[in-house]
């Protein structure tokens, strides 16, 4: 008895008691601890997005740019496919993923300890951090709410916004929101958009394989990207197959059917020259719409086959060292082609709507505009002769005058001495002011010299402006965006605005004469396409730069070439390389569209068929080289005669047989309204009310020297 009492008397040991507190304390504190997670989780749970505002969070503003048939030509930002329900998802899929990022995913409630615990050992082992153990619902509250960030902190959040996305949604809605919104490497989010990207279709048709280098890519996409590495991929897609075997998602007979190696990758988008129409019309969102958060798809006017038909041009026909530019423009102003240099990638200066350039003979379209709203007619006579103004004396490019010529003689060969009268009559400022309600939006200068294109332009102003005299004098502007959506909603829709008349419509047939006419006898024969077209040639001096710029059957082409630091280009002029450029793209670019008549039509000679059979008056390219019935560049008559302007000298072609000697020379011509009238088929009786005025003492009709050129 007495042992027993002095057993219970005996005191306690002072250190069972610190244990017994410890662990009472430890036990109130994990409670305490268990309820402040409880209520976190559930304060997170109530301040969660709803599921559909979840779906229509994208990380970032993303654009789609579309082509005029609806091909995805661009995507910048982040890229989002269609969302895909969670049954619309392939099994194969969503098992791939789950076997991969996270095969206890239909266990636990958002945090996996197996996986915490199994991260701590490796990094035990391993001396730093190799595994996270996050869990899909883990990467999902990151992507969605937090960053990358490795802290403590931001993985102690992340561990409530997983326990609190379960508590509010289905597995099934985590594992949709998670396939729909992870990144998957170059610039796709979602698997939608990662099985376009890398393989050219929708996720909803993806196979084993497919599915299984897509669901490879979370780990680290830069690193296991197809586009990057095929290789690294295909073993990647291996481990993926491997883990769905283990756990039991697929049979191994199934596993040994799939063969990643032999999967086709989707081309990637050229990013060349149409990038440098998107780099011109996409800023103009800011603009046309407010919208800048929401995924937006961007609906042009580009033509893809038009696009490259314009870039072979470029590449084809600029000289060696040079630059070259195109534009297309239908005639509501649509923007159907746009090359602003022969490779984006080497330099994306858009020369077609940034460079400014003197347009040469090109800008007498402005000239003769002026003169033909005052009053002027294309049959209206003026004389060729020199001519000063304040001291400056233009001089035509054969060094010769022709005497009296009609307006439509002098525009074809672009006569400068004939456009500085006109300018001087009308008015400089005039002329100035006319370039500007054409579109102009550089300075032009008011000097009489600016008759001849020395004030600096935009070639797709210049083609502006040439589109709307193709329009019958109504105003055009180019345009690249028809229409905008976002989520499936029209947010923007272009209009075109025909409400702007800039001349009288006879005003615009009457030049549109002029024009015909310089392309089928004049300075521009290059750009003949076998349909009626009207155009002008312009070529600065020293050859500089060289224009043209022309329409046909609806579409409107400007074309310029040059070097990018303005030094000379030996045999460069508007009729030659440029106008062969704008005939090669043209005869493609019109090819499904109807042959269309000018109001005034100019009917073809007949030597037009057979070259050989007769001469004509008129080099294409300023003297300097002829072309055939097919625009193909012929060796000059005289060699080494230069010019810099587009006129074209008084000439004829000379014909032979190959070894014998010359064709005996034409009786002496003139060159004047009557010799056209004859060579384009305009054999009607003249009005009586023109007479035409004697020429001017002095003025001798040319004549041909020995080597079959005219002299004066």
């Amino acid at each position: 008895m007495a042992r027993a009492r002095s057993s219970r008397s005996r005191p306690r040991s002072p250190w069972r008691r610190r244990i017994v507190v410890s662990l009472q304390i430890l036990i109130g504190l994990a409670v305490l601890a268990l309820g402040a997670l409880l209520i976190a989780v559930y304060v997170a749970r109530s301040q969660l997005p709803s599921f559909e505002e979840l779906k229509s969070s994208p990380n970032g503003q993303m654009i789609r740019v579309h082509a005029s048939d609806g091909t995805v030509i661009v995507s910048l930002g982040p890229s989002y496919g269609e969302w895909l329900s969670y049954g619309r998802i392939p099994a194969v899929m969503r098992d791939a993923t789950v076997a991969v990022e996270d095969r206890r995913f239909r266990q636990h409630p958002g945090v996996d300890p197996i996986g915490i615990v199994r991260s701590v050992m490796v990094r035990y082992e391993r001396g730093r951090w190799v595994q996270g153990g996050s869990t899909i619902t883990q990467q999902l509250a990151r992507n969605i709410f937090l960053n990358n960030q490795k802290k403590f902190g931001r993985k102690f959040r992340e561990w409530i916004l997983a326990l609190a996305l379960e508590r509010k949604f289905s597995k099934d809605q985590v594992l949709e929101l998670y396939l729909n919104k992870v990144y998957y490497g170059g610039g796709a989010y979602g698997i939608d958009a990662a099985s376009r990207k890398f393989f050219g279709h929708g996720a909803d048709t993806l196979s084993l394989s497919e599915a299984a280098v897509i669901a490879g890519l979370v780990k680290a996409p830069s690193n296991y990207s197809p586009t990057a590495d095929a290789e690294a991929a295909v073993g990647r897609a291996g481990v993926v197959i491997d883990q769905m075997v283990r756990n039991g998602f697929i049979t191994a007979a199934e596993a040994a059917e799939a063969e990643p190696k032999s999967l086709h990758l989707a081309p990637e988008p050229k990013q060349n020259s149409v990038r440098y129409f998107t780099d011109w019309a996409l800023p103009q969102l800011d603009t046309l719409i407010d919208e800048t958060q929401a995924p937006l798809e961007v609906w042009t006017t580009l033509d893809l086959g038009m696009q490259r038909a314009a870039d072979a041009a470029i590449r084809q026909q600029a000289p060696a060292g040079t630059q070259g530019a195109l534009v297309s423009l239908d005639r509501d102003g649509a923007v159907r082609a746009m090359v602003g240099g022969k490779d984006y990638v080497s330099t994306n200066y858009n020369r077609a709507t940034q460079a400014v350039r003197q347009p040469g003979s090109a800008f007498k379209l402005f000239v003769y505009l002026a003169a033909l709203e005052a009053g002027h007619k294309p049959e209206d006579t003026v004389v060729d002769e020199p001519v000063t103004i304040d001291g400056w004396s233009p001089r035509n490019d054969s060094r010769r005058n022709s005497g009296q010529v009609s307006l439509r003689t002098a525009f074809a060969y672009s006569l400068n001495t004939v456009a500085a009268k006109l300018g001087q009559e009308v008015g400089f400022t005039t002329v100035a002011d006319m370039a500007r309600r054409f579109g102009i939006t550089t300075p032009v200068n008011t000097h009489p010299s600016m008759v001849l294109g020395t004030s600096d332009v935009r070639l797709i102003d210049m083609t502006r402006a040439f589109v709307s005299v193709a329009n019958k004098g109504v105003a055009v502007a180019p345009y690249g965006i028809t229409r905008v959506t976002t989520n499936g909603q029209e947010i923007y829709r272009h209009e075109v605005d025909r409400s702007h008349v800039l001349v009288a419509p006879y005003v615009a047939a009457e030049m549109t004469d002029l024009l015909q006419t310089a392309v089928n006898t004049g300075t521009g024969r290059a750009a003949q396409i076998g349909r009626p077209v009207a155009g002008k040639t312009g070529t600065t001096s020293s050859m500089k730069d060289g224009w043209f710029v022309g329409f046909a059957s609806g579409l409107t082409t400007g074309v310029w070439m040059g070097r990018d630091n303005a030094r000379p280009v030996a045999g460069l002029h508007g009729g030659t390389a440029p106008a062969r450029a704008f005939a090669q793209y043209m005869k493609v670019a019109t090819a499904s569209r109807p042959i269309e008549q000018f109001e005034t039509q100019v009917t073809l000679p007949e030597w037009q068929l057979e070259p050989d059979e007769e001469s004509y008056f008129g080099a294409p390219d300023n003297g300097t080289a002829a072309v055939d019935a097919d625009g193909n560049p012929i060796a000059p008559a005289v060699p080494g005669d230069g010019y810099d302007d587009d006129q074209a000298p008084v000439d004829v072609r000379r014909g032979s047989d190959e070894d014998g000697p010359p064709v005996q020379a034409a009786p002496p011509q003139r060159l004047d309204q009557d010799w056209l009238d004859r060579v384009t088929g305009r054999d009607a009786p003249r009005e009586p009310s023109r007479p035409r005025p004697a020429p001017r003492e002095g003025l001798a009709p040319p004549r041909f020297d020995q080597d079959d050129r005219p002299t004066q």
